[in-house]
């Protein structure tokens, strides 16, 4: 059987018969794959912890008719081991891996942009580099992102007129009126629409959004560890980022409900 090589992290595994298991990795080269790993689940298996989910392995694999097979596994970096000893990296680390699977869902197609992004939101949970649900936070707009859908956060997407925010949460425009093509009065915001929309012109859908709350859905879709560092990510932004991310992958995020 032909043989490739490629690296990848684990994003879940499924038993098969009694001592195997399916392994689904997101790779640098090759996309996502499936591909069976036998033996693993025996307690002396070759493999040992190194195709558990969170884990990035240097494979070889060779071609099967229908699932590929795992010849050798040997860890790049064992992300699982401080992230499960964590529970909130833990439920993020979940929620991460399956908005990965859900977005890239053809096997075999190139995604070394979403691969590069996971490797780097895994590490940071691992190092506990921010808080984990800011990196959750972040991961999952830059991942949409990535796959074409970014919020717009700065202007309103039926009127066109801007919202001017401060990095300083709950501080907006320059002045605090509302000049000449800026958005004046609440604010809103909406999966459906694209984004923020004006009291004018908003749908039914649209829930209220403050102006510090934007200033974190910025900073998560741009990365500014600064202000996500300084004033960490509530509840209500966290729901917004779960709104977003369930609207365009079309389907629940079951590992959210870990972070109930």
């Amino acid at each position: 059987m032909p043989l490739y090589r490629d690296e990848g992290v684990v994003l879940r595994t499924a038993k098969l018969g009694e001592a195997d298991r399916i392994v689904t990795l997101l790779t640098r080269s090759h996309g996502k794959i499936r591909a069976v790993a036998k033996g693993v689940r025996r307690v002396k298996s070759r493999f040992g912890g190194r195709l558990e989910p969170f884990m990035r392995v240097d494979v070889l694999i060779a071609t099967g008719r229908t699932l590929d097979v795992v010849s050798q596994a040997e860890s790049i970096s064992a992300y699982a081991a401080q992230i499960c000893a964590d529970y909130g990296a833990y439920g993020i680390a979940n929620v991460m891996v399956e908005t990965a699977d859900k977005l890239v869902s053809a096997e075999g197609e190139r995604a070394v942009a979403q691969y590069r992004l996971l490797v780097g939101g895994l590490n940071a949970l691992a190092r506990h580099a921010h808080p984990a649900a800011a990196i959750g936070e972040s991961y999952m707009l830059r991942a949409l992102a990535l796959a074409g859908w970014t919020p717009r956060l700065h202007s309103c997407v039926v009127c066109g007129r801007h919202v001017a925010v401060s990095p300083v949460a709950g501080e907006s425009g320059d002045d605090g009126g509302a000049g000449e093509g800026r958005m004046s009065g609440p604010m809103f915001f909406s999966p459906s629409a694209g984004g923020l929309m004006c009291s004018t012109d908003r749908t039914p859908d649209a829930k209220r959004i403050d102006p510090d709350e934007v200033v974190q859905l910025s900073a998560a879709v741009d990365g500014d560890w600064g202000v996500l560092d300084g004033a960490p990510p509530d509840a209500r932004v966290l729901r917004f980022v779960e709104d977003w991310g369930e609207y365009y992958l079309e389907r629940p995020i079951r590992s959210l409900r870990l972070l109930d």
